[in-house]
């Protein structure tokens, strides 16, 4: 058998663990592994007739190749947002490209679903699977509606795919936020500001949510709740005139927004319908210097928070999550994918990320009124919460 790993989306740490994982679990059973560089553009940018794709776009994977790769963060089978199924005619690969291409509107989308197909056959790929988020996984289940053997592992570091409650790089990305909150203590101190810390989390305000919960800061804003910022200052002050030394500190979801306002968002939308988000907590803290008439520091700790080696919580997910998901394909057990649900591994159709939208549980974990976690009752409730 001949298994096809690739990674999409944002990376994260606890990618390369997973990869070297599946690697060794099928080489033990005299299968062969590829790696598809650059997630799905590795099979967009394929070209069937060209004699160099291997190295470009796919590399032979072997114990030797990924002996040490555990040892780091990211991904280095490389990544990318590219959607084979809705492709910018700008964006179309040069041997792709045909005069019916250059006649598109710029805003029309081309899929190259076939395409893929046939390079899947080509490369003689019995399976593919994917590693990845939302996005990536809604094209693995593209293939898998086409009659592609696909297994999803669910990766972001918001924690956020539908179906299991806990993907790969959230862990590391909550203990490197917890750490950098606490070093900014020392500067919010010195200087006797009001902090606002801004962290990645798009639909999800779980980062915000659990990184304020473990580092003990003052308020966390969270992606489900828009917030009053006249409201937020005030409890602000009052935190910032209780502390000893002087300063108070907020977390607050990149995705998060203030009552009456939208998510602030930039740039193009990406191949996936998703724009840029950040600059929230920009406009919190220049709300709160002028509002409360203090001095303040924001903090976007943005890609920091995905970067770096794992930690070991993410290590043993990772091993984990390869080892079943390995098997799944070795036993021809596909269009699944491998969760975790309630600190126990199992398995969901790879559809079930489709069926809803992963939110934190407000009225168990969180307090509005004060905007602060609270965890209501942790009797019954899995490691991390969720």
């Amino acid at each position: 058998m001949r298994i096809g790993i690739l990674t999409g989306g944002g990376d994260v740490p606890g990618l390369n663990p997973c990869i070297k994982g599946v690697v060794y679990r099928a080489l033990e059973n005299n299968n062969e592994v590829i790696g598809i560089r650059k997630g799905w553009g590795g099979l967009l940018w394929y070209d069937p007739a060209a004699k160099d794709n291997e190295g470009s776009q796919y590399v032979k994977l072997t114990r030797v190749n990924t002996r040490t790769i555990d040892r780091t963060g990211g991904t280095f089978l490389h990544t990318s947002r590219t959607n084979p199924g809705k492709v910018k005619k700008e964006d179309i690969p040069p041997f792709l490209k045909s005069a019916e291409h250059e006649k598109l509107a710029s805003d029309q989308r081309i899929d190259f679903t076939p395409h893929i197909l046939r390079v899947i056959e080509h490369l003689g790929i019995d399976v593919i699977i994917a590693i990845g988020g939302d996005d990536t996984q809604s094209y693995a289940l593209r293939l898998h509606k086409e009659g592609f053997p696909v297994i999803a592992i669910p990766k972001t570091m918001d924690n956020d795919v539908y179906g299991t409650d806990y993907c790969i790089g959230f862990s590391t990305a909550i203990t490197r936020s917890v750490d950098f909150i606490t070093s900014l203590r020392t500067v919010a101190g010195s200087h006797e500001r009001i902090a606002v810390v801004e962290l990645f989390g798009r639909n999800s305000g779980e980062t915000s949510l659990i990184t304020g919960y473990l580092a003990g800061v003052d308020r966390a804003i969270i992606s489900e709740v828009p917030f009053d910022p006249d409201k937020l200052t005030h409890f602000l002050l009052e935190d910032r005139k209780a502390n000893p030394s002087n300063y108070s500190i907020v977390t607050i979801s990149e995705g998060a927004s203030m009552i009456g306002g939208g998510i602030v968002q930039s740039g193009e939308e990406d191949p996936y319908g998703h724009r840029k988000l950040g600059g929230i907590g920009l406009q919190t803290e220049a709300y709160i210097k002028k509002k409360g008439n203090v001095h303040t520091l924001y903090q976007q700790v943005a890609y920091l928070m995905r970067s770096g080696e794992p930690d070991a919580l993410d290590r043993m997910v990772a091993f984990s999550y390869a080892a079943i998901a390995a098997d799944l394909a070795l036993k021809k057990d596909a269009g699944k994918m491998v969760v975790l649900r309630e600190g126990k591994y199992t398995t969901v159709p790879i559809d079930t990320l489709t069926q809803g939208v992963k939110r934190v549980d407000v009225d168990a974990f969180y307090d509005s009124a004060n905007y602060r976690p609270r965890i209501k009752n942790l009797m019954g409730k899995p490691m991390f919460l969720y």
